[in-house]
């Protein structure tokens, strides 16, 4: 290992963003970057036109280091003629009812393809761009590498690291139980991969020999302290930062963030149809309980009453991704988070 995060990533301090699919914004982004670290953009579902759109902002926003992220496919992903549509479309009925929402029609496709995303990607050159659910393809690196990118992919076991780095990856993140969101297994079952951080990082560090990032359960500077000593290089931190002023999160979502030590959270299927962690609520439950559709036809589904429930700030009914150590962080701003993570170092 010959060259650390920094400057790999050409930033200040190895703090990173944990991308948001669905909840990044410009703001939240180019803040974490303008204060030294890595501001990352979840780009989950978008087109190449809201991609070069997205990056073009972000470039109107910062003139530092950012990390664009992509979904690779798994190749289990639902197809909508195979999907049992009104079997799909009778579990989320009520909320489309409550919402005043029309029943959604069978999509053509669930997923822009990720090639067009890609494209665009390495036409917009990000610092960095990560990515979720597997090893990005020889030619995908190979194209971001050509424009001066960093490649990031995501374990959360060993056997993906290791796959991840003879793929031809600069960095990992190791992504341990505790993390918001889904759990972004792509090696065995997603059940079978909850490894909390104490165990995951350092057995990680230990099978590649490239650097290696923490994500979960990183939420103040005894976390930061935590993950260095497991030989991690840097951090990736989600919850905190989601619950800041920058954040676009509803209020609703932001104050579950808060109380996460008196809630706890779940990990459930039930609202995308991929297993992820967050803090229960009506949806969920209701869900949990009628079944649900595979991904990405259940997310689709759900997002179509989330996007109401969003507008009207309504916690039952929305996706209330959370880590497990989300309560930790108090600060306001994503300035006084990245304060007190930083002092960890």
């Amino acid at each position: 290992m010959t060259r650390s995060i920094q400057e790999l990533f050409g930033i200040d301090v190895p703090i990173v963003l944990g991308p948001f699919g669905g909840v990044s914004s410009v703001a939240l982004t180019a803040a974490v970057s303008n204060a030294g670290g890595l501001g990352s953009y979840g780009l989950y579902g978008y087109t190449a036109e809201r991609i070069a759109a997205t990056a073009a902002e972000l470039r109107a926003a910062t003139d530092k280091p950012i990390n664009l992220n992509l979904w690779w496919p798994t190749g289990d992903e639902a197809d909508p003629a195979d999907v049992d549509w009104d079997a799909a479309v009778a579990g989320v009925a009520p909320f489309y009812a409550e919402a005043g929402l029309d029943l959604p029609a069978r999509p053509e496709h669930f997923l822009p393809p990720v090639d067009e995303q890609l494209a665009a990607v390495v036409e917009a050159r990000p610092a960095v761009a990560s990515f979720v659910y597997g090893v990005p393809d020889a030619v995908a690196i190979e194209a971001l590498h050509a424009v001066g990118t960093r490649v990031v992919g995501t374990a959360t076991n060993v056997a993906e690291a290791r796959a991840l780095a003879a793929g031809g990856v600069d960095a990992i993140i190791a992504s341990g139980m505790e993390a918001a969101g889904h759990r972004v297994t792509f090696i065995g079952a997603a059940e079978d991969s909850l490894l909390g951080t104490f165990a995951l990082v350092p057995q990680v560090v230990d099978a590649v020999d490239i650097p290696v990032l923490t994500a979960g359960g990183v939420a103040d500077r005894r976390g930061v302290a935590a993950a260095l000593a497991l030989g991690a290089q840097g951090v990736v931190v989600g919850s905190a930062f989601l619950a800041t002023a920058e954040s676009v999160a509803p209020a609703s979502h932001k104050a579950a963030l808060r109380t996460v030590a008196e809630s706890g959270t779940v990990l459930t299927r039930a609202m995308s149809g991929r297993l992820a962690r967050g803090v229960e609520n009506h949806a969920m439950r209701r869900l949990a309980a009628v079944g649900h559709a595979p991904f990405p036809a259940q997310n689709m589904l759900t997002g179509g009453f989330r996007r109401v429930a969003a507008q009207q700030d309504d916690a039952s009914k929305l996706s209330l991704w959370a880590g497990q150590a989300a309560s930790l962080a108090t600060g306001e701003t994503a300035s006084d988070v990245f304060a007190e993570l930083a002092a960890g170092f």
